[in-house]
């Protein structure tokens, strides 16, 4: 249970959510959107996030697609993890995916929560920052279509009264290699510890990392030094670690030290899987 109570509302459509927030602001009443839920009962419970007005948006129909238009793929900001993985239709993100939190809690998690969440991890991001998707946003200027690279800075950068609602992603990357994994300090069990997904487009890896700083990221510089194929496997995963974002996470689920260990052994295994692939 909640420690404090509030108004429910589950709009049908795009601007009728907008409204909703801006009236709901006006009020006073610190509106959230709301899609899994699972952020607002676990934060609200310990204290980190209060409202007094929720607006539900798993009614709006822009926010439940998934499907094929034109070369890309749409996909909808509530959607469940579940729903992704049973259908299979992004394979890096259907991995990536499939193992974040258990079975019970992925049918319940949505897309859009993950990537806009307050957690660390935040790993459904990685595909769609290695593909460079766009993402459609919407507040009280209207709908914007822009690529995630650019919002997607630590953490998605919305504007107050805006939110995700939809992804939309090329199917050349879709269809790209890849690779990713997941490790965790107990094995199956507990918080991630590092999650890393690759893609192979154009002869070139992109690599992003979740786990690793308290943000997920996919850097440049660290794909520059990949790709640097004159000189050995070894000598490209030292480069990147090299000019990897800071800081590095030092906590209970792992020390910085060994966090570092953990991605140079992944990086060994991505740059070996994907340098075969053509």
């Amino acid at each position: 249970m909640l420690p404090f109570d509030f108004e429910y509302y589950r709009p049908e459509t795009l601007k009728e959510a907008v409204d909703l927030y801006q009236k709901l602001d006006q009020q006073g009443k610190q509106p959230f959107y709301f899609s899994g839920g699972t952020e607002l009962i676990t934060l609200g419970r310990i204290d980190l996030a209060y409202t007094e007005a929720v607006i539900d948006i798993k009614g709006i129909p822009e926010c439940n697609i998934m499907q094929v238009s034109g070369d890309h793929l749409l996909l909808g900001s509530s959607l469940t993890l579940t729903g992704l993985e049973e259908a299979g239709l992004f394979p890096l993100l259907t991995k990536t995916s499939s193992e974040i939190a258990d079975h019970s809690a992925r049918g319940k998690i949505t897309l859009g929560g993950n990537i806009c969440a307050r957690i660390f991890y935040r790993e459904a991001v990685l595909p769609f920052l290695l593909a460079e998707s766009t993402v459609l946003i919407i507040g009280t200027e209207g709908k914007k279509m822009v690529p995630i690279n650019d919002v997607f800075q630590g953490h998605l950068r919305l504007n107050k009264g805006e939110f995700l609602v939809q992804t939309a992603t090329e199917n050349r990357y879709i269809q790209a290699p890849y690779f990713t994994v997941k490790r965790r300090q107990q094995w199956e069990t507990g918080y991630p510890l590092i999650t890393l997904a690759a893609l192979k487009i154009n002869q070139k890896i992109r690599v992003a990392v979740s786990g690793l700083c308290p943000f997920p990221f996919r850097s440049p510089a660290v794909e520059e030094s990949i790709n640097a194929r004159g000189n050995s496997i070894e000598t490209r995963v030292e480069g990147a670690l090299n000019a990897l974002p800071q800081p590095i996470l030092d906590d209970i689920e792992g020390s910085s030290e060994y966090r570092l260990f953990v991605l140079r052994n992944l990086l060994l295994d991505a740059l070996a899987n994907l340098d075969r692939e053509q």
